[in-house]
């Protein structure tokens, strides 16, 4: 199936409507961008900061925040614990950068993920009191600059063409499932999606 405007405003009209959310830091957040847009029942993601006390932080004013991953996710196909399992996958858990702006973190927003969280740690190898992750509950998500938004997308001309003709502007691109599922594939990631065929690539994982 060749990638036109019919096809994006199709698949991105078919997606679930009851969706829940996922926050994690995991270093630059260009990376788990697209490694999670890759994942089957991931319907969207987004970039931003949080983790800090500064209002309205930018890329270039970011204060004590770091960069962060949203997840919006299909709970019918995917579960929190499955994101978490990722997410430490994903990072080494007994070490932190210095610079807060890359470091790893577990968001939890309610009382349920942060049970699921605790059942994660004491089911895994994963020593709760020596790991340097930190865990905290998401008080806001900023987002981050459109430019941050589906990096991989970026001069990739053959795409976002497709998403100009669209009538996509820079938020629709940030918050369109075939978007998300597009920059994972150009990043290397093997994606299932009706508009994308690839062959064996040695770079997806």
């Amino acid at each position: 199936m060749m990638l036109t405007p019919t096809v994006v405003t199709e698949f991105d009209s078919q997606v679930p409507e009851d969706t829940k959310t996922a926050t994690f830091g995991l270093g630059c957040f260009w990376g788990p961008d697209a490694a999670f847009g890759a994942i089957d029942g991931v319907v969207r993601t987004r970039v931003g900061y949080a983790g800090g006390t500064k209002s309205d932080p930018s890329y270039e004013v970011l204060g004590d925040h770091t960069e962060v991953i949203q997840v919006e996710y299909d709970p019918e196909q995917l579960s929190f614990t499955d994101l978490l399992e990722r997410a430490f996958a994903e990072h080494t858990p007994y070490q932190q950068p210095q610079k807060r702006q890359y470091q790893n973190i577990v968001f939890t927003e309610t009382a349920a993920q942060h049970d699921q969280l605790l059942t994660v740690l004491d089911e895994s190898d994963l020593n709760r009191d020596r790991i340097e992750t930190r865990l905290e509950s998401l008080d806001r998500l900023y987002l981050a600059e459109a430019y941050h938004q589906k990096f991989n997308l970026r001069g990739k001309r053959w795409i976002t063409d497709v998403f100009t003709e669209a009538g996509y502007d820079e938020v629709a691109v940030r918050e369109s499932p075939a978007a998300a599922k597009l920059n994972a594939h150009v990043a290397g990631y093997d994606v299932s999606a009706p508009f994308i065929h690839q062959p064996s690539d040695p770079r997806s994982r």
